[in-house]
C-alpha cells in the first residue's frame, strides 16, 4: 500500500488511488504541488524542517554542521520553556562550554548545554529578546535561525516534542516536481503533495502581539482574506498576487527578504502587491515585511504563472464593519475580545470599529464599535463584469474595497434622480465603460465618466429614462455600474449627510 505525504502527514491509500482521493475537500480550482520520490535527490537548501507536536518550524541554519544531526534533534522532548525561549533535549555535542553571558534575538536558535555538560546539551529557540548564558561556545552558540513558525515557537509547551526533522529541499527538476489542478493523477509511493501555503502575519506571536505592522499586516490579511493566492507572475527569487495593486501601503518594516518572507511592495505602479520569496534578497526600501510562510514552500518554489493556490493566515482577520450587530458580538466571544458598542438595541449594523485593525484589536483585546439602523443602510448590486474598471473605482472611493460597508456623500436630490459626490483622486481615471444604450434602466447606478466636468459624480435614476443616465448626463458621459436594491430608503435621505451602502454578493 503507497504511505503517500500530504501537507506533511504520513497517508496510506490503496494501489491506484489518485490525487482525487487525497485531496477530498480541497477547491478543485487550485493547484497543488505534486513532489514525486525521485527529486529526493534534489539539493538541500540552508534550511531544515522541524515537524512538532504543536505545529511547524522552519530554521535556517548557520553553516554546514552547526546544527545537531538529525538523529539527536529527532524525538527530541521540551525540556523548560519560559517567556524568552523553549529548550529541546537532552542530547551530547561537541560544545565547549564557557560561562558567559550573550545577548539573543527573538528566532534565534542556539545549542548550549545544561550545567556546562556538553552530555546535556539542548536546542534552544529563543522567544524574546534578551541576555542569558546557555553554557555555548564562546561565539554564543547561535546555530541558525527561525525563519517559518516563530508563532509555533511561542506555543510549544511542556508536553510537545520534535516527530520529524527534514531538508528542505530546492526542486529544480519540475518535469518531477510540479503544480496541478489535474486530480486524476496516479499517486506513487513516497509522493509528496502540498495543497495550501500558511503564512503567518508579522508581529503575531499568538501570546504575544506587537503592533508596528499594524497598517501592513491589515492589508495582507484583506489580500488574502478570501482564501487564495492568485499567481499573477513569477521569477526566480519571487511569487506575486496582485489583485490589490495600486493601494496605498505604508512603510513600516523594511528588512531582509529572507526565504519565505512576504511583503508589500509600498510604492511604484505595483504597490499593493503581496511578494512570497522563493530565496534569499537583500532589503529594499519600497518593500514592507508583512508574514512568514509556516507552511508550503514547496508549493510556492513550484507555482506558476496563472496558478490559484489555496492559503490561510494566522490570524484571520478581525474586520466587524457591515455586520449586524448580532453577528458582531458573537464573533468577538469567538476570539476572546471584549466588545461594546454605542447601541445594544437589535436591528443595528456596525459602520465604525475601534482600534481599526486587526493586531490592534488582538493587542488590546478589546473592541468598540459604532452602529447605524439597518433602516439606514442601502443595500446595492454591483456590475464587475459590464463595468470592470468603473467597479473597481466605485468600490475604492466609496471604502467598499476593503470592507463590507461603504459612504457616500449625499449632494442633493430632484425628481426621481439621487446625486452623491465622493471624493475622486486626481490620479483615478474613468474611461467611458458600459455607456447605457436605448434608454437608462429604472434604479439605475452610475458614475461619470471623464467625458463631462462632474466626473467621479455617482447618480441613481428610479424611472427609465431615454435620455440622461442617473446623473443626469448624457449617455456618453454615464458608466453604468449596478443597480440599487432598497430604492424605498432613498426618499428618507436628507441631503448633505453620509449614506451608508452594503454591496449584495451573488
Amino acid at each position: 500500500m503507497p504511505t503517500i505525504h500530504l501537507d506533511g502527514i504520513p497517508r496510506d491509500l490503496p494501489p491506484g488511488a489518485t490525487l482525487a482521493d487525497l485531496c477530498e475537500g480541497c477547491d478543485p480550482a487550485c493547484a497543488v504541488a505534486v513532489i514525486r520520490p525521485s527529486t529526493a535527490e534534489a539539493a538541500a537548501t540552508a534550511n531544515v524542517r522541524l515537524a512538532t507536536t504543536a505545529g511547524e518550524v522552519t530554521i535556517e541554519t548557520l553553516g554546514s554542521g552547526r546544527l545537531p544531526a538529525v538523529d539527536l534533534i529527532q524525538g527530541l522532548a521540551v525540556q523548560w520553556s519560559d517567556r524568552t525561549s523553549v529548550a529541546l533535549g537532552p542530547f551530547p555535542s561537541d560544545v565547549v562550554p564557557t560561562r558567559q553571558v550573550h545577548q539573543y534575538q527573538r528566532g534565534d536558535v542556539v545549542l548550549g548545554c545544561g550545567g556546562y555538560d556538553p552530555a546535556r546539551s539542548y536546542l534552544v529557540l529563543v522567544r524574546a529578546r534578551h541576555s542569558a548564558d546557555y553554557g555555548t561556545g564562546a561565539d554564543g552558540g547561535i546555530v541558525g535561525t527561525v525563519v517559518a513558525g516563530r508563532a509555533v515557537v511561542d506555543r510549544i509547551g511542556p508536553d510537545d516534542q520534535v516527530e520529524t526533522v527534514q531538508p528542505v529541499l530546492s526542486w529544480a527538476d519540475t518535469s518531477r516536481s510540479f503544480t496541478t489542478t489535474d486530480r486524476s493523477i496516479a499517486l506513487e509511493d513516497g509522493m509528496e503533495v502540498v495543497t495550501r501555503i500558511g503564512v503567518t502575519a508579522e508581529g503575531f506571536g499568538g501570546a504575544t502581539v506587537e503592533t508596528g505592522t499594524a497598517a501592513s499586516v491589515e492589508h495582507l490579511l484583506l489580500s488574502l482574506e478570501a482564501g487564495t493566492f492568485e499567481v499573477a507572475r513569477t521569477a526566480s527569487t519571487h511569487i506575486t498576487e496582485e489583485r490589490l495593486a495600486g493601494t496605498p501601503v505604508p512603510s513600516e518594516k523594511a528588512h531582509g527578504r529572507r526565504e519565505g518572507v512576504v511583503t508589500v511592495r509600498t510604492s511604484g505602479a505595483r504597490a499593493g502587491c503581496l511578494y512570497i520569496y522563493r530565496e534569499d534578497v537583500p532589503s529594499s526600501p519600497q518593500h514592507t515585511i508583512v508574514g512568514r510562510v509556516n507552511h508550503g514552500l514547496e508549493l510556492v518554489k513550484l507555482a506558476r504563472e496563472g496558478d490559484r493556490l489555496a492559503v490561510s493566515c494566522i490570524p484571520a482577520r478581525f474586520d466587524l464593519l457591515g455586520l449586524p450587530l448580532e453577528t458582531a458580538v458573537q464573533i468577538a466571544a469567538e476570539r476572546g475580545v471584549a466588545f461594546e458598542a454605542d447601541r445594544t438595541e437589535p436591528g443595528r449594523v456596525v459602520v465604525g470599529q475601534t482600534p481599526g485593525t486587526t493586531l490592534e484589536v488582538l493587542e488590546k483585546g478589546a473592541v468598540n464599535v459604532t452602529t447605524v439602523p439597518l433602516s439606514d443602510v442601502i443595500d446595492i448590486r454591483l456590475d464587475p463584469v459590464a463595468a470592470p474598471a468603473s467597479v473597481a473605482v466605485f468600490r475604492r472611493i466609496t471604502g467598499l474595497k476593503y470592507h463590507a460597508i461603504g459612504t457616500m456623500p449625499f449632494f442633493f436630490s430632484f425628481e426621481d434622480v439621487f446625486l452623491f459626490k465622493p471624493k475622486l483622486p486626481n490620479d483615478v481615471r474613468l474611461t467611458p465603460e458600459n455607456t447605457p444604450t436605448g434608454e437608462t434602466p429604472a434604479n439605475a447606478l452610475a458614475i461619470t465618466n471623464d467625458a463631462r466636468k462632474g466626473r467621479g459624480m455617482v447618480g441613481i435614476r428610479l424611472a427609465p429614462n431615454s435620455e440622461f443616465g442617473p446623473t443626469s448626463e448624457p449617455f456618453e458621459g454615464t458608466n453604468l455600474i449596478g443597480t440599487v436594491i432598497d430604492v424605498g430608503k432613498l426618499k428618507r435621505m436628507k441631503e448633505g449627510t453620509i449614506v451608508h451602502i452594503r454591496e449584495a454578493r451573488p
